[in-house]
C-alpha cells in the first residue's frame, strides 16, 4: 500500500468483484502500568510488516529502543495497549496474504517497555482487519474487519492471548474502518467508511456486542476514524470524503445524537482524530493537506477552531495521539516515514519540538503511547 487512494482503490476492486460474483462481501494513546516511570510509543509500518519501539524523554523526544522494532503480520495498521499496559496488539490488515487475509498480532510488554510476540504469535480475525480496542477492564478485544463488515469480539485470557468469543463476529456496516470504546466500557462505535454512518452497539456482561435498538446514525463521507472524549459525553469522526468531523453527544443507553452544529471543517483528507486526556483540546490528522487541525473543546462537547486552526506535519499524516501526561502530540506520517513531534502550549496548540521529526519504518499508519500508573 502506497497511499491511501491507493488502498482504497485496492478495497473498492474487491468490493465490485464481490458484488458481481453475487449477480454472474486512527493512534489515539493509551495508558497502563509498566515496572517504571518512562513513557512508551509503539508505530505500526505498512510496508516494513513491523513495529518501531520508543522511549519518551523527560522532554517529550522519542528515542529508539535499542531493539528499534519487532515483527508483525502482513501489513500491520493499527497497534493499541491494553489498559493494563502488559500486552500489545495489533491488526495486521494482510492486503499481501490475499483476499480477505489478515490477523492479530499479540504482544507482551516487557518491564523496559519492549515488546515480545506471545507464543501464540497472532490470532485469525476476518477479513483486512483495520483496527483493533481493547475495553477498559481490560477483559474483551474488538477487532474492525473491513472487508467482511463485520466486528471480530475476543477475550483475553490469562497471560493475554486473544480467545474468540462463543459468538465470533457481529455484523457492522460496509467498510468498518475503526472501532473505538467509551470509557465506562459499556459502549462500541465503529466508523463504516463506505456506508457513511457509525454503527453502534452495548457490551452485555459477558463482553459480547449487541447492535442498539437504533443500529446506526450518519457521519460525514467517508468517515474514517471514531473516537470518544474520556468525559464519556462526546463522540468525533473524521470524515475523510468531505474533510469535516462530525460531533456527536452520548446519550443515555449510549446511543449518539449529532450535535446542533452536527460537522465542523477540519483540513484535507482528515483521517485520525484525538482528544488530551484534559478533554479540552482535539486534534486531526489531515492526510491531504499535510497538517494537523487543532480545537478547543467547548461547554456541550462543540469543537472551535485554535487561532492558529492548522499546524504543518510530514507528508500524508496518518494517525495522531497524546501522550498519557497530556504535554505532547506525535503524529504518524505515512509519506515519508517519520512520527512529527509536538509539545502543548498553554491554551492547546501545538509547537514542533527542536527535532521535529524522528524516523519510523515504511509507511507508518498508527501510533499510540503508554506510561504507568
Amino acid at each position: 500500500m502506497k497511499s491511501k487512494s491507493g488502498m482504497r482503490q485496492f478495497i473498492w476492486s474487491f468490493l465490485l468483484v464481490a458484488a458481481l460474483a453475487m449477480f454472474a462481501s486512527c493512534g489515539g494513546g493509551n495508558s497502563g502500568a509498566t515496572s517504571n516511570n518512562t513513557e512508551y510509543a509503539y508505530v505500526a509500518n505498512w510496508a516494513s510488516s513491523n513495529i518501531s519501539q520508543y522511549t519518551i524523554g523527560a522532554n517529550g523526544v522519542l528515542t529508539a529502543m535499542a531493539a528499534s522494532a519487532v515483527g508483525a503480520g502482513s501489513d500491520p495498521f493499527r497497534v493499541t495497549v491494553d489498559p493494563s499496559g502488559k500486552y500489545a496488539y495489533v491488526a495486521n490488515f494482510g492486503q499481501s496474504s490475499g483476499l480477505g487475509g489478515g490477523n492479530i498480532s499479540q504482544y507482551t510488554i516487557g518491564s523496559r517497555g519492549a515488546l515480545t510476540p506471545m507464543s501464540t504469535a497472532t490470532v485469525q480475525a476476518g477479513g483486512y482487519p483495520s483496527s483493533v480496542a481493547v475495553d477498559p477492564s481490560g477483559k474483551y478485544v474488538y477487532v474492525a474487519n473491513e472487508f467482511t463488515n463485520n466486528v471480530s469480539q475476543f477475550n483475553i485470557s490469562t497471560g493475554g492471548a486473544l480467545t474468540p468469543m462463543a459468538i465470533a463476529t457481529v455484523q457492522a456496516g460496509t467498510g468498518p474502518i475503526t472501532i473505538t470504546i467509551d470509557p465506562s466500557g459499556k459502549y462500541v462505535y465503529v466508523a463504516n467508511e463506505f456506508t457513511n454512518n457509525v454503527s453502534q452497539f452495548t457490551i452485555g456482561t459477558d463482553g459480547a456486542l449487541t447492535p442498539m435498538a437504533t443500529e446506526t446514525v450518519p457521519a460525514g463521507t467517508e468517515p474514517y476514524s471514531v473516537t470518544v472524549d474520556p468525559s464519556g459525553r462526546y463522540v468525533y469522526v473524521a470524515n475523510y470524503g468531505d474533510g469535516t468531523v462530525s460531533q456527536y453527544t452520548i446519550g443515555t443507553g449510549g446511543a449518539l445524537t449529532a450535535m446542533t452544529t452536527a460537522t465542523i471543517a477540519a483540513g484535507t483528507g482528515p483521517v485520525c482524530v484525538t482528544i488530551n486526556p484534559s478533554g479540552k483540546f482535539a486534534y486531526v490528522a489531515n492526510y491531504g493537506s499535510n497538517t494537523v487541525s487543532q480545537f478547543n473543546i467547548g461547554t456541550g462537547g462543540a469543537l472551535t477552531p485554535m487561532a492558529t486552526a492548522t499546524v504543518p506535519a510530514g507528508t500524508e499524516p496518518y494517525s495522531v495521539t497524546v501522550d498519557p501526561s497530556g504535554r505532547y502530540v506525535y503524529v504518524a506520517n505515512y509519506g515519508d516515514g517519520t512520527v512529527s513531534q509536538y509539545t502543548i502550549g498553554t491554551g492547546g496548540a501545538l509547537t514542533a519540538m527542536t527535532t521535529a521529526t524522528i524516523a519510523a519504518g515504511s509507511f507508518p499508519s498508527s501510533i499510540v503511547t503508554i506510561k504507568p500508573f
